[in-house]
């Protein structure tokens, strides 16, 4: 390193320079307060800074009385607080920290430095820097590494959380940690893991840096063959997952119900889960899809939440008993095929009163009868309503009857 100086500074500067550790490290201290993050800093921050301004010049005066010959260390400059720093200051300010070192030695060569000395004492504070410089982004290098990989756990740990419904204290800690203790909004999204021989680290990788530059919070993992994600503080969960639709592998994508908060997360995932299962069941679904359209499927493959909410969004509100007309025409509609003419006819009434009544029904349940897939899912909440409706009681005639069976059988 010696070797890329021109000529060494003499016995004299070097002596100067050797004496002068106070008053630099005091003026590099003070320079520090014209940047604006530094003076957002908690006062014990302030210290850490203030030890590694202290350690840094300390670290150039033994490095410039060795002539160079030794490698600067990084390690004795940042030794008192490297994991403390790396998270309160980032790597930029850390740059800004040795560039204004650099300046106050600068800013002192014409003092310390002999006739002459001049330029070798700055070529030397220039050296030195970019050494370090060098060195400092090694160390956040091993920083961000360690986190991202602890990060990472965490994320795995929290969805597992979610998966399976454990909503605890534990999960709580650890999505603070990650940042999504207050997250609102968030929707489970659920798809086929890339075939790649590069692993699923890429595509969570590449799903995070993508949802990243559209500032939408995100926790991915790759569980056996599925790519799941979180997403978090978006109102549109659609356009977002077709951002990153390309990320995923072949088949659906089956985007969860939004819920209010993480902790809540569990009946999105469930929900996505069993659309993605129900899914093959439609051939013609879109690629990217919400798990309340694949409703039918889904009560078709016996999830009984899915079986639940069709018969509370459909049968019910048509099964009350001011609504008996609309019951009547929805059945009657649909074993007619659709058509309004066959339909009337069955119910004794004009075609005009069957389309006012299909209209009212439409308001009603927010399903079209003369969609052909709405209709389907219509057919089979009805279906459902009328096995899960109670027994009519046995008239009072016949009970005594019956008993009297029972107790001879």
């Amino acid at each position: 390193m010696s070797e890329e100086r021109r000529t060494s500074p003499t016995p004299a500067t070097a002596r100067a320079v050797d004496r002068s550790t106070s008053i630099l490290t005091a003026a590099a201290t003070a320079g520090m307060e014209q940047h604006s993050w530094y003076r957002r800093l908690t006062a014990e921050e302030r210290s850490w800074v203030g030890l590694v301004v202290g350690a840094g010049i300390a670290e150039f005066i033994a490095w410039f009385r060795a002539h160079g010959n030794l490698a600067p260390s990084a390690d004795l400059i940042f030794g008192n607080a490297p994991r403390e720093l790396t998270r309160s200051v980032s790597l930029r300010q850390t740059i800004d920290l040795i560039r204004t070192v650099v300046d106050v030695v600068e800013a002192h060569v014409d003092e310390l430095a002999e006739p002459g000395d001049e330029a070798p004492l700055r070529e030397s504070v220039l050296v030195f820097s970019r050494e370090i410089a060098f060195e400092v982004a090694e160390i956040y290098a091993d920083a961000a590494e360690a986190r991202g990989a602890w990060d990472a756990r965490l994320e795995a740990l929290v969805v597992d959380a979610v998966l399976r419904g454990e909503a605890d204290a534990s999960m709580q800690s650890r999505a603070t940690a990650l940042g999504w203790g207050s997250v609102a909004q968030v929707t489970f999204v659920v798809g086929a893991a890339p075939e790649s021989d590069t692993g699923p680290a890429v595509a969570v990788d590449a799903i995070r840096r993508a949802l990243r530059r559209g500032r939408v919070e995100a926790l991915a993992i790759v569980q056996r063959r599925h790519l799941m994600v979180i997403l978090g503080g978006t109102g549109r969960p659609g356009q977002i997952v077709a951002d990153i639709a390309d990320h995923f592998g072949d088949g659906p994508i089956v985007v969860g119900p939004t819920v209010p908060h993480l902790f809540a997360a569990g009946r999105s995932a469930r929900a996505a889960l069993s659309g993605l299962d129900a899914a093959p069941a439609w051939p013609a679904a879109p690629r990217i899809v919400e798990s309340d359209a694949l409703l039918p499927e889904r009560a078709l493959a016996g999830d009984q939440r899915a079986r639940r909410i069709l018969v509370d969004r459909i049968h019910k509100p048509l099964a009350q008993p001011a609504q008996a007309p609309l019951l009547e025409t929805a059945a009657a509609y649909l074993d007619q095929g659709g058509s309004l003419e066959a339909t009337a006819r069955s119910l004794f009434v004009h075609p005009n009163t069957v389309r006012y009544r299909l209209g009212r029904i439409s308001d009603l349940i927010d399903y079209d009868l003369a969609t052909p897939r709405e209709a389907w899912a219509v057919r089979i909440a009805l279906a459902l309503g009328t096995l899960n409706a109670p027994e009519p009681a046995a008239p009072r005639h016949l009970r005594p009857a019956v008993l009297e069976e029972t107790s001879k059988g």
